[in-house]
């Protein structure tokens, strides 16, 4: 079979966008602590950064909007007698390493934890107002808050007694506690906060009854040396994992709890020496691994229990740390699913924005599920009571229309209750072959199968015209030989009597005449009997030929219409793989020659765009 076959999916043309180096953070002092830890962390108001500062750690916020270079001395968050190894925002359940933390804050953005190396977890408040820029002559340091009442939630920390703490914001209590054999590289909580996936240097995975404080699954994870990391896939009952071989290749592995074999065995990725920093996107599905030491992120979607590849966003410049915003604090107007903020020379934050490339005239109500809002469904105390539930989700169409966020319930499925509203509209229409809405997910059709069904339609148009013409021809000379001889006129009735049948059919579901036009074919053999038969018959033929008009011109209109939004999406994809090859070659050039590589990465840039060219 010629060609190959691609697999549909709404999530296949997701492209990684960088951003402007004045719309980056620049100026930073990242710190350059050794630790395994991913340095920089987002929320939809702020982003904090894991700081290279002396006299003991800190660690800086840096609101969103105040962007390109900040100033020389800005305020920092000090507190630590070490050095800060990691920060979180609120409900960002992502894998953290050694002495880090993952935690459930349900109510402020301004509210934020830090780990040090100093054992210890603080917990601070932003100030109302925090900017960077300060008239005053000393910038003024933010202190922390421990153990805030008003953030009623349950943290978790990992530290280096080979332990996890769950603690209850709210009294300053740690109630449980999760026994290892090692150090503790991740933690990931899974969507109701009832369990908890972990790995640790022993080589192992656990899934761990977090209020029983047991394992009640543990299995042998990944055998390389280096660390592996584990994440919680939102609300499937499934994690991931990224770790090494033996030969010290990079791997992904998707498990299941309570089975000792990760689903389809470990995949393994490439040979590269950094470690993956996995991210998890409930609203698509898709799993984001960004490798340490080199500027890729790959992305995937999980489908049919296994990870398909999506695509890949490359960039020369390497990171050390990586942060994913929140989804409820991407831009649906620019129809992006994903945004992430990477370090770069450990000196300034670049955005990278993940789009579909599509219009955005109107809400994309598929690629824009309800995501996790800002609410929490049980307190501290109902959680270590033994309530379990999810948190309640926000509509996205709402803030398309700039209203306040909606809220639904936390078991609302967007899929089951999408597909019934485009299946409605033809109902009313009593027309079965009309499954408008269902076509409209089968992926687009090629330019080749455009134009070859226009013409196809176009000359079946023409034949439908000829051949309606003929038949009115056929019909007037045969009502013109009736005044001829007797014996043909007895003859040309019975021609016009099988005739008129045909378009007496058509009309019997459609018109009220059709008693009429049948007695006029049953009385042929009078002379007289046949003039009301041919001025019939020439009506239910013009309006019958006018139906089928009027529906080839709508197909061709249809068609036209797909036509052009493939031939937008080939000219948006041209115009990136243009841009994309122009800046590499001056990156190139820049370096007097540039890498392998980038020159590879050129050549195959330029391939691809004489495909889609072509």
């Amino acid at each position: 079979m010629a060609g190959r076959f691609v697999r549909a999916s709404k999530y296949r043309h997701v492209f990684g966008k960088s951003t402007r180096k004045d719309s980056c953070y620049d100026n930073l002092h990242i710190s350059r602590n050794a630790w395994d830890t991913n340095l920089v962390k987002v929320n939809p108001e702020y982003l904090s950064v894991n700081w290279d500062a002396s006299g003991g750690g800190a660690f800086a916020v840096i609101p969103l909007n105040e962007r390109g270079k900040l100033p020389d001395v800005i305020p920092l968050f000090r507190g630590h007698t070490a050095a800060v190894l990691d920060t979180d925002w609120y409900c960002d359940p992502q894998p953290l390493p050694p002495y880090r933390y993952d935690w459930r804050n349900p109510f402020d953005d301004r509210i934020v934890a830090s780990a040090s190396e100093d054992g210890k977890v603080f917990i601070w408040e932003v100030p109302e107002g925090f900017t960077l820029y300060t008239d005053g002559e000393e910038v003024p340091d933010v202190s922390p808050v421990l153990f805030n009442p008003a953030a009623e939630n349950i943290l978790a920390s990992a530290s280096g007694d080979f332990t996890i703490k769950l603690w209850d914001i709210g009294t300053g209590q740690s109630p449980l506690t999760l026994k290892h054999n090692d150090i503790v590289q991740s933690l990931s909580w899974n969507a109701s906060g009832s369990m908890l996936v972990t790995t640790s240097r022993d080589k192992k995975i656990r899934v761990w009854d977090v209020r029983q404080e047991r394992p009640v699954h543990e299995a042998a994870g990944h055998a390389g040396a280096k660390n592996s990391r584990a994440v919680w896939m939102g609300e499937h009952n499934r994690f991931a994992t990224t770790g090494f071989s033996r030969m010290s290749e990079r791997q992904i592995a998707l498990w299941e709890p309570g089975n000792p074999q990760p689903i389809g065995g470990f995949t393994m990725v490439d040979s590269m020496s950094g470690v993956f920093m996995p991210f998890w996107d409930d609203g698509s599905n898709c799993l984001y691994l960004a490798g340490k030491g080199d500027g890729n992120i790959r992305y995937y979607e999980y489908e049919n229990e296994k990870f398909e590849y999506l695509s890949e966003y490359k960039s020369p410049d390497p990171q050390r740390g990586l942060a994913f915003m929140p989804r409820r604090g991407i831009n649906v107007h620019e129809n992006e699913v994903m945004r992430a903020y990477k370090t770069v020379n450990d000196t300034y934050i670049e955005p990278i924005s993940f789009t579909v490339p599509r219009r955005a005239e109107t809400f994309q109500a598929d690629i824009f599920p309800p995501a996790m809002g800002s609410k929490p469904a049980v307190s501290a105390q109902e959680w270590l009571g033994g309530k379990t539930d999810i948190p309640t989700k926000i509509d996205f169409e709402s803030i398309y229309e700039g209203q306040a966020p909606r809220e639904v319930p936390s078991d609302y499925k967007p899929p089951p209750k999408v597909e019934p509203a485009p299946a409605a509209k033809p109902a009313p229409k009593e027309e079965e072959p009309k499954p408008a809405p269902a076509a409209a997910r089968v992926p687009p059709p090629t330019m080749k199968e455009q134009k070859g069904s226009i013409a196809a339609m176009a000359s079946k148009y023409q034949d439908n015209e000829e051949e309606e013409e003929q038949e009115e021809d056929d019909e007037t000379s045969s009502f013109e030989e009736i005044p001829k001889p007797p014996q043909r006129a007895t003859q040309q009735p019975v021609k016009t009597e099988t005739k008129p049948a045909i378009p007496t059919a058509k009309i019997q579901s459609t018109t009220t005449t059709t008693p009429a036009v049948a007695a006029a074919g049953a009385s042929a053999p009078p002379a007289k009997a046949t003039s009301p038969t041919k001025t019939s018959t020439p009506t239910a033929t013009s309006s019958s030929s006018s139906d089928g008009i009027e529906t080839s011109l709508d197909e061709i209109k249809k068609l036209i219409e797909n036509q052009t939004r493939v031939i937008n999406a080939q000219n948006d994809k041209i115009s990136l793989l243009v841009s994309e090859v122009d800046s590499l070659k001056k990156r190139v050039g820049a370096s007097s020659g540039g890498s392998q590589d980038q020159s590879e990465r050129i050549r195959q840039l330029e391939l691809e765009l004489e495909e889609a060219r072509s």
